[in-house]
């Protein structure tokens, strides 16, 4: 039997202990607009979702009201954003800064740079360079940030 295709990514999903405060973050650290029309609610009115567009991550950005999962979740990486080149990072790092977003120095990584951004459940959101150097083991490490 052949195996079936998969069309793409439909959209991600971030558990989250409190939905307004994680809209706030998305807003003001990746520019995330929320679709009102597409908010997950229970049959009883009670809303429990956000749907959120970032402009050119080619896919919708769930926030899901679950304080025991999202509790779980701190610390983790679930999604590494492509940024074109190294002075892109370092505007980013300096973005996030500005914002008083806790955030990362910029790391050099296997073949290129990246640095690491926490969501208020302490989720790390990576951001990586499509710009590259040569293929290094002089990689940086850092336990809290990168895991390693």
């Amino acid at each position: 039997m052949n195996r079936p295709s998969i069309a793409g990514i439909h959209h991600l999903k971030f558990n989250v202990s409190d939905l307004d405060r994680s809209l706030a973050f998305y807003s003001v650290a990746l520019g995330a607009k929320r679709i009102p029309e597409l908010d997950h609610r229970l049959p009883d009115g009670e809303l429990f979702a956000y749907i959120l567009e970032i402009d050119r991550l080619g896919t919708y950005l769930e926030l899901r009201a679950s304080p025991a999962k999202a509790a779980r979740e701190a610390g983790l990486d679930p999604v590494t954003f492509s940024v074109e080149t190294h002075d892109d990072l370092v505007a980013w790092h300096d973005y996030l800064e500005a914002n008083g977003i806790p955030h990362s120095p910029v790391f050099t990584g296997v073949t290129g740079w990246l640095l690491a951004a926490e969501d208020p459940d302490g989720r790390h959101l990576r951001f990586y360079t499509l710009e590259t150097h040569p293929v290094t083991t002089a990689f940086s490490s850092d336990e809290y940030w990168l895991g390693v």
